[in-house]
């Protein structure tokens, strides 16, 4: 390693023996050039490990000399990938002189004597070798080789075209890391023109910055005044040059969508020389702003938002107030558009970051107040969801509370930075209107209270309370006299508000009520830490309610005379609140001694209907009063009394109502308070009570009854649509489909005829018209008549209008009155769903059943809109997942086994009755269903116990005897039931069943298994179709795999099973004649398969079965007229005969496979002349094969031996390619004996084509010399162009023997063929 020192990164000694150290080491520099970063990565640390462990100087010499040149490499991912790693070895081997490497870098990547071409990658190969010095932290160390990398990047500077600003920045960075001493000693005077000239390009100002920033002492005012004029940077007469220099710089990064760094730099210095107003009024506002282009406009934003950090109180204030605020502004309101740029999430991330890092509370108020007072026309620019409330402090989001509530009171349009986009300019209707920027002001406050709730902020509970109070008070109150005792009547608003006003706060106090009731538990408590545990929310950590919070304050505000209600209630409401009231605080004594769940859920009920009171009073005073009549019966300790059916409904029914009705409601929150309650009442669920919820899901009740839907009108749907941005999550499905049937009533317009009415009354007015006018041509009638025409005429054409729209009103209703009856049938399948998982094991589980099917059905058949496919997934996997695939069913069903078996029966004649397999398959589930809820259930009149297993059977199957166990199931009964719909399945021609559906139930009951395999077994051949034998089949070969199977026959059942099968199978195949229709190849396949299952079984288990009558079969089905050509159906067949000892015959080789290789291929090879064109061994070849060769037309050389006539191919007749083509390949590169054979396919016979055009000029004396030879037998053989190179296939047996007699000869003759020889 110490001679390292001496001879740099010079040539290394030996390169031959790094090279043969093996290819692992120069593996490493092929991985450092890969565009794919990981491997580049991987690649340098094996070779920083290989070179340590190694410590070999050859080695590390060839390693520095092959990441230099990689520097320069032409592919852009392999020049940092060397420059890395060089500067790993650098960082890694301290003893390697910097300078030698820069000088190697320099010599390598010389930029004078390089060619013109290669001048980019040489640039680039000194750029990143200067890159590598500096990564490896020891170029700042080592003075001589830093100041030849300053000069060496000041030359690169040069080539912009290349490297742009690269040189400039890296100069910058090596610079903000040297120490003071170093640049005052070694680069101050390098740099000097280079800091001189800093006004001249942003780069150069950057780096002035950078050392005024980084080296304060060197670069003193004094020197500044010697270097470019002026002591400081920012001032009067600079401010021009620095705009123009600025927004060049914008424009440079415009694409990078960042803030220019020199930029931000100019601000620090700036600050630092106490000239920050100057630089933002003059240079920012004055200056960048006059510019409207976009890259400066938002650099200024930007620079807006990276000065937050380091601005005082006083220039927070300053700049929040200006310009840049005022046009971003402007910028947020017009950009709208979905196309257009949007820089208002970057300007967040800037708010979101600052709040982060200040721990200032009045810096962090004055930024969020700063953004709040930005308005358009009253309303903040900033969204009132904002998240970045969620860093705010304690202290300073309480004070943040405190200043919306007041602006909310008393707005002050004085502090706001208020204006108006060009396009509301022009609307001067409502612009200037103070009332108009009041309610826009505080619909934002509003929604921006609720939403600091919601907020993941740290906050209180009073926090919380304290802003609940707030918008639940101006909700539904107002003050009439100011008082302490109230804190929201505290303070009189400025100016009163409006009923419009109190709409807003009210539905978004319902999106806050939802999100209380969601809310988890706050504060730091012990009792807080055990309740967040239990994952229990809407609570106070004293565990309270928030909601009975609020209507404790609620009937605070009730009881005092400085405030009024917006609607004051009647003594009949105040008693239904007082009377709520008293019995929430009864259920709150109950709430330890009973069910705590079903108590705190009809708590939240009771509670949220009270405060609905104020909401709307007419519709809750009902339903209220009929809660709190459930609520004191559901919760009383009085007997049940058996009830009668003209009997009044019990509470459970009442509440299922009552709960009926509030799904219907748009609120979320109702809806989820609703479903809570309902599944608490669930364990006293009656039949009545679920047949209310079922009745709602019949598709046949619709037409009959009125329906319990009311359609909104579209004002009240705009009213609400503050509330549905928390309240209608899911429940927009109807809104999709809207714009589907308003298309389709345009259509109905179009087409719509002219009724026979309106055509007979206009006929009657235009005849008493002509009546008027005395005779019957128009153009004799006055002008009094044709008025009084033109007046009849109007009126009754608006008649007619009047009607159209009446339909067109009358179907828009219907339409949306269907929309929303479908929308509140998709909310009360949450209910059935909540029953189905929570009462499995009721047996009013199976009054579902039906009902879920006759929606299924329905919804098959009808419109395929998606509000309909949403319905029917959601009914589907319901009844899949909640009833048919639950693992919990009903236990005490021993009473209605008589009802579940015909229910059973019912079932499964509907599902053979349907056309439509799909909904067959339900119907058939539902029966598998209650045949495992029968099969589960003991009956208390045991019927004859199951036979005893064997002792090998119990020990091998697993719960053998449960699969025996048949419970309440009538086994006579079911058979009969399912053998009826396996017949029919395999004996009609359009059944809805499937073969599936009877594999599940012999799957999931394999006790069905023997009493309906006979079926199958004779359905093999009496099946009605070939489709239905193959099913048959199928079947029989997966009933026959079920293990179970063999539990419920004897042994000689099983064999006599297997016997039948057999024989029913061979006169199956009997009646197979040519197999051309798919299905006869599915009913061989079938049959073939299930063939192989049971000879099989017969081979293992040694039974005694005949096979003599299907082994003919068989034999007789192997032939062309049999299975065909299908390759599946041959390997089946020939699966089943290696059963009889069969085996597949090999395929012979074809007869012409010699006449096909011994043609010529049609390739010529260059280069050579074959050793029969050669003057000596010509006329010997001729000799040899004893008949001369025959020139074609265009000079080449005839074949040898021409084939006879008439055995040509069709393509060799048509002179197409010769049928060895596929064997053209097959010669190239192969040699004999270590000599090239001569030649090979068309070489062989086409030497001639092998050589240049010297060599034609021979061709007619070879011609001319070869006719002499040959004598008169060459005149007897006709010189067929086309057909040349075939041979008759006793020519090619005697050719074929002299080849291999002559293999190890050199010499090779033309006329000779020979077998390819194939490829290594």
């Amino acid at each position: 390693m110490a001679e390292l020192g001496g001879q740099g990164g010079g040539v290394v000694a030996d390169p031959r023996g790094v090279l043969r150290q093996g290819r692992a080491f120069l593996d490493f520099f092929w991985d450092i050039a890969k565009p794919e970063q990981e491997v580049r990565l991987a690649a340098t640390e094996n070779l920083l490990r290989h070179l340590k462990e190694g410590r070999k100087d050859d080695e590390l010499k060839y390693t520095l000399k092959r990441l230099v040149e990689g520097l320069g490499a032409t592919r852009e991912a392999a020049r940092p990938g060397f420059s890395l790693a060089l500067a790993q070895v650098l960082q890694a081997f301290e003893e390697i002189p910097m300078c030698s490497v820069l000088e190697q870098i320099k010599e390598k990547h010389n930029l004078e004597k390089v060619k013109k071409k290669l001048v980019r990658n040489a640039a680039f190969g000194n750029f990143f070798g200067v890159v590598a010095l500096f990564q490896s932290g020891r170029l700042i160390k080592d003075r001589k080789a830093l100041l030849e990398s300053i000069q060496l990047l000041q030359q690169l500077a040069h080539h912009q075209a290349h490297l742009r600003d690269l040189p400039r920045k890296t100069l910058i960075d090596i610079m903000s890391e040297v120490p003071e001493a170093v640049f005052e000693e070694v680069l101050f005077g390098i740099l000097q023109s280079d800091l001189a000239s800093a006004f001249t390009s942003p780069d150069n100002l950057h780096l002035l910055l950078v050392g005024i920033q980084k080296f304060p002492s060197v670069l003193k005012p004094k020197n500044l005044k010697k270097l470019f004029g002026s002591p400081t940077v920012v001032n009067e007469k600079n401010i021009p040059r620095l705009v123009e220099l600025l927004q060049s710089a914008a424009k440079s990064e415009k694409k990078d969508k960042k803030l220019p760094s020199v930029v931000f730099d100019l601000l620090q210095v700036s600050l630092k020389e106490g000239a920050f107003e100057l630089f933002w009024k003059e240079g920012v506002e004055n200056g960048l702003l006059k510019e409207k282009s976009g890259p400066v406009s938002y650099m200024c934003y930007r620079l807006l938002g990276s000065a937050l950090p380091l601005l005082s109180l006083d220039q927070l204030q300053m700049v929040l107030k200006g310009k840049v605020m005022q046009q971003y502004g402007e910028h947020v309101v017009t950009t709208q558009l979905p196309d257009r740029f949007k820089f208002a999430p970057e300007m967040e991330g800037y708010i979101d970051e600052f709040l982060n890092s200040c721990d200032d509370l009045e810096r962090q108020l004055a930024v969020m107040i700063g953004f709040s007072t930005l308005t358009n026309q009253g309303y903040p620019v900033l969204s009132s969801s904002s998240r970045v409330v969620r860093h705010l402090q304690p202290v300073a989001l309480q004070k943040y509370v405190d200043w919306l509530k007041d602006m909310f009171l008393r707005p002050d349009f004085d502090c706001c930075l208020d204006f108006s986009s060009n396009r509301q300019k022009q609307n001067q209707e409502n612009v200037n209107i103070p009332q108009h920027k009041i309610a826009r002001l505080r619909k934002w406050i509003i929604h921006r209270l609720a939403n600091i709730i919601e907020s993941p902020v740290k906050k209180e509970e009073s926090l919380v309370m304290d802003i609940s109070r707030f918008c639940f008070f101006h909700a539904f109150f107002e003050t009439k006299k100011k008082t302490s005792q109230i804190c929201e009547a505290n303070v009189l608003p400025s100016d009163p508000l409006d009923e419009e006003a109190h709409s807003v706060a009210e539905n978004y106090f319902f999106g806050l009520l939802q999100t209380l009731n969601t809310l988890t538990v706050l504060g730091d408590t012990a009792k807080a830490a055990a309740l967040r545990e239990k994952h229990i929310h809407g609570v106070t950590a004293d565990g309270k309610l928030w909601i009975f919070l609020l209507v404790e304050y609620a009937n605070k505000l009730l009881s005092s005379e400085h405030v009024k209600a917006v609607k004051p209630f009647t003594k009949g409401q105040r008693d239904a609140w007082e009377r709520t009231l008293q019995s929430v605080k009864n259920l709150q004594k109950k709430e330890n001694k009973s069910d705590s769940a079903k108590v705190i859920a009809f708590q939240q009920l009771l509670l949220l209907m009270a405060i609905h009171l104020f909401k709307d009073q007419s519709e809750t005073m009902d339903i209220l009063s009929d809660l709190l009549n459930c609520t004191e019966k559901a919760f009383s300790k009085e007997p049940k009394k058996k009830k009668t059916d003209n009997a009044e409904p019990g509470w459970v029914e009442v509440m299922v109502e009552i709960l009926l009705s509030l799904l219907a409601q748009p609120s979320l929150l109702v809806r989820r308070i609703s479903k809570s309650v309902f599944v608490r009442i669930c364990p006293n669920l009656t039949k009545r009570g679920l047949q209310l919820i079922l009745d709602v899901l019949d598709p046949y009740q619709e037409q009959n009854e009125e329906s319990a839907v009311v359609v909104m009108e579209e004002s009240e749907k705009k009213i609400k649509s503050a509330q549905d941005t928390d309240e209608e999550g899911s429940e927009d499905s109807s809104d999709e489909g809207d714009s589907e049937e308003e298309n389709d009533s345009e259509d109905e317009e179009k087409n719509e005829e002219v009724d026979d009415d309106f055509r007979t009354q206009l006929m009657n007015v235009l005849q008493a018209g002509n009546a008027l006018g005395g005779d019957e041509s128009d153009e004799e009638l006055d002008d009094e008549a044709m008025m009084a025409l033109d007046k009849n005429i109007s009126a009754l054409f608006a008649e007619q209008q009047k009607r159209i729209q009446a339909k067109k009103d009358e179907k828009d209703r219907m339409r949306k009155e269907k929309i929303l009856r479908r929308d509140f049938k998709i909310k009360v399948l949450d209910l059935i769903e909540a029953f189905l998982t929570k009462q499995s094991e009721n047996p009013l589980v199976f009054d579902v059943i039906e009902p879920l099917l006759r929606v299924i059905e329905q919804c098959m058949s009808s419109d395929s809109d998606k509000q309909e496919i949403d319905f029917l997934q959601k009914t589907a996997n319901i009844f899949k997942n909640s009833l048919c695939r639950t693992k919990q069913y009903c236990k005490r069903a021993d009473a209605l086994k008589e009802d579940l078996h015909a229910f059973v029966e019912r079932l499964v004649k509907k599902a053979c009755k349907h056309t439509d397999s799909s909904v067959a398959l339900y119907y058939f589930s539902a029966s598998l269903y209650l045949l495992k809820v029968l099969r589960g259930n003991t009956s208390d009149k045991s019927s004859t116990p199951p036979t005893p297993l064997p002792e090998k059977q119990s020990n091998t199957i697993p719960q053998a005897c449960q699969l025996l166990s048949t419970g309440c199931l009538d086994m006579e009964r079911v058979t009969v039931i399912y053998q009826q719909a396996l017949t029919q399945f395999l004996t009609k021609r359009n059944s809805a069943l499937t073969s599936s559906m009877f594999h599940d139930l012999f799957r999931r009951f394999p006790i069905m298994c023997k009493p309906l395999v006979d079926t199958l077994v004779k359905s093999i051949t009496a099946g009605a179709r070939q489709h239905q034998q193959a099913q048959a089949c199928l079947l029989l070969q997966k009933v026959l795999l079920l293990r179970e199977l063999k539990l419920f026959v004897t042994e000689e059942e099983w064999e006599e099973l297997i016997r039948e099968s057999i024989s029913q199978v061979t006169e199956s195949l009997k009646m197979v004649g040519k197999c051309i229709v798919k299905a006869d190849k599915e009913k061989v396949a079938k049959s073939l398969e299930l063939l192989n299952i049971l000879l099989k079984t017969v081979t293992e288990q040694k039974l005694r079965v005949k096979l003599t009558e299907l082994d003919k079969v068989l034999v007789a089905l192997n032939q062309p007229e049999g299975i065909g050509n299908s390759a599946r159906l041959d390997s089946l067949y020939w699966n089943v005969m290696r059963w009889l000892n069969y085996t597949k015959p090999k395929k012979e080789k074809t007869a012409n496979k010699p006449a096909q290789e011994a043609e010529p291929l049609k390739r010529k090879k260059k280069g050579f002349l074959p050793e029969t064109k050669k003057r000596k061994n010509r006329k010997k070849g001729i000799e040899e094969n004893g008949v001369a060769p025959v020139a074609s037309e265009d000079g080449e050389p005839a074949a040898p031996e021409e084939q006879v006539l008439g055995t040509e191919t069709p393509k060799q007749k048509k002179g197409l390619v010769p049928s060895s083509s596929k064997h053209k390949n097959r010669n190239r590169g192969v040699r004999e004996n270590g000599v090239p054979v001569a030649g090979s396919g068309e070489e062989a016979v086409n030497g001639g084509d092998a050589v240049a055009d010297k060599k034609k000029k021979k061709k007619k004396n070879m011609n001319r010399k070869r006719k002499g030879d040959a004598g008169n037998e060459a005149e007897q053989v006709p010189a067929a162009k086309k057909t040349k190179g075939s041979v008759s296939r006793e020519t090619q047996q005697k050719q074929g023997k002299a080849n291999q007699q002559k293999q190890g000869k050199a010499k090779k003759k033309r006329k000779e063929k020979k077998t390819p020889v194939p490829q290594e």
